[in-house]
């Protein structure tokens, strides 16, 4: 069943917005994945990080959906086999600093491993029978896994996020970043800090910058990680937000 959520924001008012499995877009927001070709190399490119062994045209592949009507993208480039994230992740073209996004991936085998990365620094985890802060959902390192939430392999699931871009005054890190998600529809984070970026240097921007300590004042792309699995995403749209009050918090 789909769920409404109301988004208190500051200087925003009020925003209804559906969360969960199907859930539609938001009013002001962006789809910037629809299932298609055309959509996917329109809004979408290649992180270039030192890793990068993959070449545009974007390598994933548009297949049919194996649940319902449409078409779906998958992660399995062959530049990510074995494991090299960072080898072949997808970023969008456009950078957001504060904003609202919703996300929806299948994991079509036991073990399947993704990421989806806010500003291509910070993961939430996608990993089918992880458990830890390592784990399916957690705020990578940060947090515990909400692994309750998980619908299982051969399932649809669904991140949905409001996230708060790190502050800097002068130059300097004022303000931590802070995100609060839903997963299926259930609240599991709520104005979580993330301390740095985890990974190292293949994982996101600044992941070398200081152990990942040293995050940049700049605004960067929603990522996927490819990592030679089969995990397939659908329905991915985002809304920038201007949140002045270092709260991202929303209830259902």
């Amino acid at each position: 069943m789909r769920l409404f959520a109301m988004i208190m924001l500051s200087g925003l008012g009020c925003l209804h917005a559906g969360v969960g499995v199907g859930a539609k877009p938001v009013e002001g927001a962006e789809v910037i994945f629809d299932g298609t070709r055309e959509m996917l190399d329109a809004k979408w490119t290649y992180w270039k990080g030192p890793r990068f062994a993959s070449e545009l045209p974007i390598k994933w592949k548009i297949v049919e959906d194996p649940v319902d009507k449409g078409t779906v993208v998958m992660s399995d480039d062959p530049a990510a086999a074995g494991g090299k994230y960072g080898s072949a992740d997808i970023v969008t073209q456009k950078a957001y600093k504060d904003f609202r996004a919703h996300l929806e991936f299948y994991i079509a085998k036991p073990g399947g491993n993704s990421g989806m990365y806010l500003q291509n620094r910070f993961e939430i985890q996608i990993l089918d029978g992880d458990k830890t802060k390592h784990g399916m959902g957690a705020v990578i390192n940060e947090t515990e896994s909400p692994y309750e939430a998980y619908n299982g392999v051969g399932k649809w699931n669904s991140y949905d996020v409001v996230f708060r871009a790190a502050r800097f005054k002068d130059g300097k890190l004022v303000e931590k970043p802070l995100v609060t998600m839903y997963f299926n529809g259930k609240k599991v984070h709520e104005n979580q800090t993330i301390n740095q970026v985890w990974g190292g240097p293949n994982s996101g921007v600044d992941g070398g910058n200081d152990g990942g300590k040293g995050i940049t004042d700049t605004p960067q792309g929603l990522k996927l990680q490819a990592e030679g699995h089969d995990v397939r995403f659908r329905n991915i749209w985002i809304k920038e937000l201007e949140l002045e009050k270092a709260d991202t918090d929303f209830a259902e």
